[in-house]
This record gives C-alpha cells, structure tokens and sequence, in this order.
C-alpha cells in the first residue's frame, strides 16, 4: 500500500502544476475533495511551487518533470495516509459535474451480472466510467496494460493489497495483477480511469464464475 500512496502523491503534484488529463484531473480533484489530508499536501505543493517558481520564466511543457522535482526536493512530501472524514452521498462536485449529473441521474448499463458501467468519456487514449458493483461482486483477475486509476465514491472492494474504502484511489499499472472483489455489507460505487485495455488472467474455472458472478 505504501507504493499506492507514493504514486498518489506524485498524482498530486502534477495535478497542482496542471499536468494531468482532464479525466485524471477530475479524479485527483475529486479525491481531494473527499481527503482532508490529501487536500492539505497539495495546497502545501501549492505553496512551496509558488516559492519555488517565482520570479521565474513561464516553463514550456516539457520542462514541468523538472518544476515537479524542484518542488519535491525543496521539502518532503507529506504522505496523505488519514482516513477519509467525507460524508456526504453522492458524487464530488467535479465529478458530478464532468458525469453530467450526480448518481441518482446516472444511466447505468449492466454489463455483467452485478456489475453495471455508465462511460463518461472514451477514445483511443483513455476510458473515464463509473462501476457499481453489487455486494461481494469480484471483477474477474486481470491485469494491465497501462494506467488505471479507480477512485471509490460509496462502498468498498478489497484485493490482495488491501482494502479500498470511501474516499481512497486505487494505481494500477502493468505490474499489477488482481481481482478486486466489493465488500459484502454494500454496493461499490468507484470511478475508474483506463489508459489502455485491461487483459484477463488467472485459472480459466475462476474466470469463468468471475463473469458470471457466481
């Protein structure tokens, strides 16, 4: 989990120094939103580039690696680890904006038993859905590509790294295997971030009642 939470953090920083895809964008905002910690490193990133940078030229794209590492050499980073205090139902403001409606609006589609899918946003670079999943549903095991990120809105699902409740963001890349399954006591609601396909894996058996939800 402590990687987990190292990539979230350089999450935050570029999403302070305006680096990251709108749909990326949503999401860290979205997860600052709901993470009184996570919200307070990055108004201190806001803070120390703003030390940082001023007086300076305005930087060209590909120079923001460096501004990135300037500012996380000026001082350590803090590692968001506190729980989430967020209560409220539905969606983060940014996100219920960028879905078109907060999750009662939401058109969902079933694309397995006990698992339904709404896309936001697709094209060849990146897919931007929300998932709900019902109690104790598993996502088949698979693996990926590229990028994934999923931000939990309600509920929880677990895998072999941990658990991933309310409010927290689960960093998904082509080191990752798994199969995250809900939590028993409710729906999971996330939204997720693809940024290449996900490719199925493990015993053909468990696949199987992994699609069909048994």
């Amino acid at each position: 989990m402590l990687l987990n939470l190292e990539r979230l953090d350089l999450l935050i920083a570029h999403y302070v120094a305006g680096a990251l895809p709108k749909p990326a964008d949503v999401l860290v905002g979205s997860y600052l939103e709901m993470q009184a910690a996570a919200a307070r490193l990055a108004s201190l990133l806001e803070g120390i580039a703003g030390e940082v940078l001023a007086g300076s030229e305005p930087l060209a794209m590909s120079n923001r690696d460096q501004s990135l590492e300037k500012i996380f050499l000026s001082r350590p980073p803090v590692i968001a680890s506190e729980k989430s205090q967020y209560s409220r139902s539905g969606l983060p403001s940014l996100l219920q904006s960028y879905a078109g409606g907060d999750l009662a609006d939401i058109p969902w589609r079933t694309r397995l038993p006990g698992f339904r899918q709404y896309v936001i946003e697709k094209s060849k670079d990146v897919e931007a859905s929300l998932l709900w999943l019902r109690p104790g549903r598993a996502i088949p095991h698979h693996g990926h590509k590229g990028l994934e990120l999923t931000l939990v809105i309600e509920g929880e699902f677990h895998d072999h790294r941990g658990r991933f409740a309310a409010g927290d963001v689960s960093v998904a890349d082509e080191t990752l295997d798994h199969r995250p399954v809900a939590a028993s006591r409710a729906p999971c609601i996330c939204f997720s971030i693809l940024f290449a396909p996900i490719s199925l894996s493990g015993r053909i058996p468990r696949l199987v009642g992994d699609i069909l939800g048994i």
